[in-house]
């Protein structure tokens, strides 16, 4: 099915995205305000804002492979939102180890990263996630120039695989590897699509250029 969004059409995706994003930050406000976050109210954010996390860098992933193979070229003007709601989620995710877990002592809480290797890799990718979150505006795509900024934001694939083993390493604790299998085989895939491609295309300018010689 051939569709393109009228202006208008396109601003109304855009808000109902918006608005379905926040929608698990709204839960686990109500699920707060009401006391319905069970027996460990820490190790329920936690993991509620880490999965979210996680499902918001498969969606941004996803973007690219979808809009190649449906040629709806405008889904990529949701990149942006998507992959800003990663960091959103991230920042919560991140602002629970640093207040519930140490109370905002930064020196405990480095500690405990240098300390921790699952800890060490998703406090890394939060990291790697700043500079793609500030540097997502038009103006800074303009001071970057576009071929800098691209390759910057190549940032989100070290992030994404850093992401995974943050996942497996946390959940290999409990020996519960179902859902870091799911979310791995998910990025995996989207990954690889994406290597084929680029190595496609380098194929394919290459027989063009042996043609021209």
């Amino acid at each position: 099915m051939n569709f393109h969004p009228a202006p208008r059409q396109l601003a109304f995706i855009k808000s109902l995205l918006f608005i379905l994003a926040l929608l698990p930050f709204g839960r686990l406000a109500l699920f707060t305000y009401t006391d319905q976050l069970g027996a460990n109210p820490v190790e329920f954010i936690t993991r509620n804002t880490g999965d979210w996390t996680l499902y918001f860098l498969c969606l941004t992933l996803a973007v690219t492979p979808l809009r190649r193979l449906s040629k709806w070229n405008w889904l990529i003007k949701l990149r942006r939102m998507l992959g800003l709601f990663v960091f959103f989620y991230a920042s919560l995710h991140f602002t629970t180890f640093l207040w519930f877990d140490h109370f905002f002592d930064v020196s405990e809480m480095l500690a405990d990263v240098i300390k921790r290797p699952f800890i060490t890799v998703g406090f890394t990718a939060f990291v790697l996630l700043i500079p793609l979150a500030v540097t997502s505006t038009n103006g800074m795509v303009r001071r970057l120039g576009g071929r800098r900024w691209q390759w910057l934001h190549r940032l989100i694939y070290v992030i994404a695989a850093l992401g995974i083993l943050h996942y497996w390493w946390m959940k290999a604790g409990k020996n519960d590897f179902e859902q870091p299998l799911i979310f791995g085989l998910i990025v995996a895939g989207l990954l690889l699509v994406r290597a084929y491609w680029a190595w496609q295309k380098r194929k394919d300018m290459q027989a063009l250029a042996g043609t021209m010689m």
